[in-house]
């Protein structure tokens, strides 16, 4: 079977939020989705919040890689940030995982951006042994804090 990846459009809004649903239960998270296909369709291709390439088995759907622009004051550059990476299991060994990495490093390329990062969960060891070998670097000295919008309406409260 022949592969192949393309940037997706808003028509590809319920495809797109199909993957977040699988990446969700793969990453044993489902219930804290809470996006829709309106919110896909509004967000990201309405006010061009992400980029998305979607790659295809033949004509079958079976990963996804959605990205978005950053800035790092540091580097005084702009930056991708690779939100998600995932191939559905049935599809994985086949290098479609690295078919969609490196379509997104490209992209972080050939539009000089000054660097690309990603977040990867601490158990997932196999996605890790994987940007291993695409030559990356974990940053062990930086952890992720986060705010809800619900946590910043009470922090802003106080």
């Amino acid at each position: 079977m022949s592969f192949s990846i393309r940037l997706a459009t808003i028509e590809d809004a319920a495809l797109v939020m199909d993957f977040i649903q699988s990446i969700a239960v793969y990453e044993k998270m489902e219930s804290e989705v809470i996006n829709t296909k309106e919110r896909v369709e509004e967000v990201v291709f309405g006010q061009n919040a992400a980029k998305v390439f979607l790659g295809f088995e033949g004509e079958t759907p079976v990963g996804f890689a959605l990205f978005f622009e950053t800035y790092s004051t540091f580097v005084g550059e702009k930056g991708i940030h690779l939100e998600d990476l995932f191939v559905n299991p049935e599809h994985r060994g086949k290098g479609y995982g690295k078919a969609l990495f490196d379509a997104v490093a490209r992209y972080t390329a050939e539009g000089n951006y000054g660097r690309m990062e990603w977040v990867c969960l601490d158990w997932n060891t196999p996605s890790q042994e994987f940007y291993k070998k695409q030559g990356a670097h974990h940053m062990s000295q930086w952890q992720i804090y986060r705010l809800t919008n619900f946590e910043i309406k009470t922090m802003l409260k106080k």
